[in-house]
């Protein structure tokens, strides 16, 4: 494939129908770079290379297109590991520094129908290279999703506004940590399928879905860490 014709048909990756058409995937960055632990499928360097395929008003490069690196339910449930289970989060920053959190704190993440596109541009930025060591699944029914965690061992904890345990109660290990919309909060639906529901004292009306997630990881990391 020639150059132009490789750029031509990487450009289109900023879209998300293209992504998935394609299952590839673009990740601007040194840093993004240097934490995959594959080889891209194409990288680009040169300054009209980056300029053609970025999204950013100063583009930083190189750019680099890999595979889909998204695993399914069952691998995903697998680990033991605390899960973040994030429902109809939209804003792709908050649902890329949930990822970056669980790699710090040694978890995953789910992402149900509803959620910003996990390979958006912004959302792989916002991961600082996390996507490439954490399991992420997507397209999860959440109600389902707690059925089946529910099955092999998990417990699960809903965050709301009000009404529930403080998050010091949220368990280690096997635990499903439910985070909502950063408006609507979670359905109802999903609460009720929960096992516990926390919410996590605060003066402000609610805190964004990355803020109450990392609070929640450090309670589960803290449980099970010296």
């Amino acid at each position: 494939m020639s150059s132009k014709s490789g750029l031509r048909r990487y450009a289109k990756l900023r879209l998300k129908k293209y992504r998935e058409r394609e299952r590839l995937f673009l990740a601007e960055g040194e840093a993004l770079v240097r934490e995959a632990p594959v080889r891209p499928v194409a990288l680009f360097e040169r300054p009209e290379e980056v300029r053609a395929l970025s999204t950013l008003t100063v583009p930083s490069g190189p750019v680099a297109v890999f595979p889909f690196v998204d695993v399914g339910f069952d691998e995903l449930l697998c680990a033991g590991s605390p899960v973040v289970l994030l429902c109809e989060v939209q804003d792709p920053g908050n649902v890329g520094t949930v990822v970056r959190l669980a790699h710090a704190f040694g978890g995953a993440v789910a992402l149900s129908r509803g959620c910003a596109d996990l390979y958006n541009p912004k959302t792989v930025r916002a991961t600082m290279g996390a996507l490439f060591h954490v399991p992420v699944a997507r397209d999860v029914d959440p109600v389902e999703f707690l059925r089946l965690s529910s099955e092999v061992g998990y417990r699960s904890a809903a965050a709301v506004v009000e009404g529930g345990v403080p998050p010091r109660r949220v368990p280690g290990g096997k635990v499903l940590l439910v985070v909502g919309n950063e408006g609507a909060g979670l359905p109802a639906g999903v609460v009720r399928a929960c096992e516990l529901r926390v919410t996590i004292p605060s003066r402000a009306p609610s805190l964004n879905a990355a803020v109450a997630a990392s609070i929640l990881l450090y309670e589960a990391a803290a449980c099970v860490l010296p």
